[in-house]
């Protein structure tokens, strides 16, 4: 009996703490988009010329701006205004760096092209025997490969259950074990404490798939 009632309080708590981290979660980010309203002047507030509140409505302003900042971004005059806003941040010593790298890793996690997340490897760290989850990053490295006797490819260890934040290493490929996750799946795993583990087809079981099945 005690191990039904223990069965079926853990299914509970795994069917709702997902669903009130997700609605809190929610939450937070619209009263923060909400915050974007301030822009308004006061006279022509929504809830003063509705009068009442409309939540959410902070969300479609954050995306409106964020639409109107990527298309003027897009055009000729928007990239001179850019490079000039860059220009003039990269002046002041402390701001320079704080934006640089914020700059770099939106660049990283958020872009699909070759400054993104390449794959997903194993690396032997912090000793050999024990194995972490990585993902390799750059791939011309230049002056790096040059000074060094074999080659290398640059690897990213996040930390957990925060991925957003880790360390960079240099480490010889034939060092590095590839897997066939995904860079989603990847993440998901570290943001889970290793709970969630990507389901893994193995080549025998794909090729078995592959193979015509008799009669067809």
């Amino acid at each position: 009996m005690f191990k039904s009632l223990r069965r079926y309080l853990v299914t509970g708590v795994i069917i709702w703490v997902p669903i009130v981290v997700t609605v809190l979660v929610v939450r937070f980010l619209l009263r923060l988009m909400d915050r974007t309203l301030v822009v308004i002047p006061p006279a022509y507030q929504p809830e003063v010329l509705l009068g009442f509140k409309i939540p959410g409505l902070g969300l479609l302003l954050s995306l409106t701006i964020l639409f109107l900042t990527g298309l003027l971004a897009a055009n000729l005059f928007g990239r001179k205004l850019v490079s000039f806003s860059e220009s003039i941040l990269a002046r002041i010593p402390l701001v320079r760096s704080i934006y640089s790298s914020a700059k770099q890793v939106a660049e990283t996690v958020l872009s699909d092209g070759d400054t993104s997340f390449k794959r997903v490897m194993l690396v032997q760290y912090p000793r050999k025997g024990v194995w972490s989850l990585c993902f390799q990053t750059a791939t011309d490295l230049e002056e790096i490969q040059s000074r060094t006797d074999s080659e290398v490819v640059c690897v990213f260890i996040p930390t957990t259950p925060n991925p957003t934040s880790g360390f960079i290493l240099f480490v010889p490929r034939e060092d590095l074990v590839n897997l066939d996750m995904s860079v989603d799946e990847g993440l998901r795993m570290i943001i889970s404490l290793g709970v969630v583990v990507p389901r893994w087809r193995r080549p025998e079981d794909l090729n078995a798939l592959a193979q015509p099945k008799p009669g067809t």
